[in-house]
């Protein structure tokens, strides 16, 4: 928590110094979905990596965030959950019936370049956030969870419907530092984390 922080500070410390510390600045809450393709993970393990070690299913993403518009800038603080279900483990594929899957839960804080054009309701954005993300890894019932720093960045579009209200639609590219997890049969191991996430979203400002 204290590096979620930590990244919160600096983000805001970044964007104060830019126009949205100039701009009259509205809040807005933001909701979005959208699916999940998570990247084969790598596993090392006593000095040794087995590549592609582990490989998902799509899953789903879903997202809330709670920002400040600046016009240009945009800042904010996101909760996101993601779950895929696991088709192979290093010790072959994963029967249907076998509940073995990864869920990831962020903490991020995010900030926005909207450009605008002028006289269209569509405006492109990119964006990129850092914090803090737990991955957990469950077995038939058995989690095991653990904390590592996380960051994303992408791209989109954010359609003006009304006044108040944005429709979104994104790419973004999720990662996490290398997982650690010790309470296995064969001992400590690190798994790599890294999806592409395509999402749909509103955003309604205040």
């Amino acid at each position: 928590m204290k590096s979620f922080m930590s990244v919160c500070a600096a983000l805001l410390v970044f964007f104060a110094s830019a126009p949205l510390a100039q701009a009259a600045a509205n809040p807005y809450v933001g909701l979005s979905a959208g699916i999940a393709l998570l990247q084969n993970s790598d596993i090392k393990a006593e000095g040794l990596t087995d590549e592609d070690a582990i490989e998902y299913a799509t899953g789903y993403a879903v997202n809330g965030a709670l920002g400040i518009d600046g016009g240009m800038y945009r800042i904010e603080g996101a909760v996101g959950y993601q779950a895929n279900d696991i088709d192979v483990t290093p010790g072959g594929p994963v029967d249907d019936d076998e509940d073995v899957s990864l869920s990831i839960l962020s903490f991020l804080a995010n900030g926005y370049i909207d450009i605008g054009m002028s006289g269209s309701v569509v405006e492109p954005y990119v964006m990129a956030g850092a914090g803090v993300a737990t991955v957990t890894l469950s077995d038939e019932g058995v989690d095991e969870g653990s904390t590592a720093f996380a960051y994303q960045f992408g791209a989109g579009v954010g359609i003006q419907a009304t006044p108040n209200v944005v429709l979104d639609l994104g790419y973004r590219y999720f990662a996490t530092a290398d997982v650690t997890y010790d309470e296995i049969p064969d001992g400590e191991m690190d798994v790599t984390v890294a999806s592409h996430n395509i999402m749909a979203g509103v955003r309604v400002g205040f």
